[in-house]
């Protein structure tokens, strides 16, 4: 019962560093990656839809963003989408592809994008946390139903810390280097 709740813990803290990392692909370093628009919503024909489901994403070169639609009515609706979002880009539509073309980022949009990222740090590891919380509950209601002893509860928490332990490092990792990436000129 032990190893069943330890797998299952380490399993949602697994889960928690990988939705971190989902989430630091979204914030726009200085160089264009596919994942920065993969999630954008694009309303389609009324259902909101992310859009490397309506479209061709490439990064051909180190600045620049193409979109190409499957469906080419839907270039405007794709263009509006990205406007209106929060990622600060003009596409240019030529009436085939849309391309994003990604600026440099000054020194005030960097420290910005910073701010951002150690809140994104912050709420990883408090999902971590939140995780090794329901799993320390989990592990005492053993202990007072008499499942377990005393010394097998004390014996799991401390191997349920090292796991803890291993994956706030993980997120402290990720954010280290998006934010290495966002100060780098």
């Amino acid at each position: 019962m032990i190893e069943e709740t330890l797998k299952d813990a380490e399993h949602r803290m697994q889960s928690a560093v990988s939705a971190l990392d989902r989430e630091m692909d979204t914030i726009r370093t200085g160089r264009a990656r596919p994942s920065l628009v993969e999630g954008l919503k694009v309303e389609y024909y009324g259902t909101p839809t992310p859009l490397n489901q309506l479209a061709t994403i490439n990064a051909p070169e180190p600045r620049m963003i193409t979109i190409q639609p499957w469906d080419k009515t839907q270039l405007g609706t794709i263009e509006k989408a990205i406007q209106k979002s929060d990622l600060g880009l003009t596409p240019t539509n030529d009436g085939n592809i849309i391309r994003l073309a990604i600026p440099q980022l000054n020194e005030e949009r960097r420290k910005e994008l910073v701010k951002v990222v150690h809140k994104k740090v912050e709420d990883g590891r408090v999902a971590v946390r939140n995780v090794r919380r329901d799993a320390l509950d989990h592990l005492r209601k053993m202990q007072h139903e008499k499942q377990i002893t005393d010394d097998d509860e004390r014996h799991a928490q401390d191997r349920l810390q090292k796991i803890t332990d291993k994956y706030v490092a993980e997120v402290d990792k990720h954010g280290h280097t998006k934010e290495q990436e966002l100060l780098e000129v």
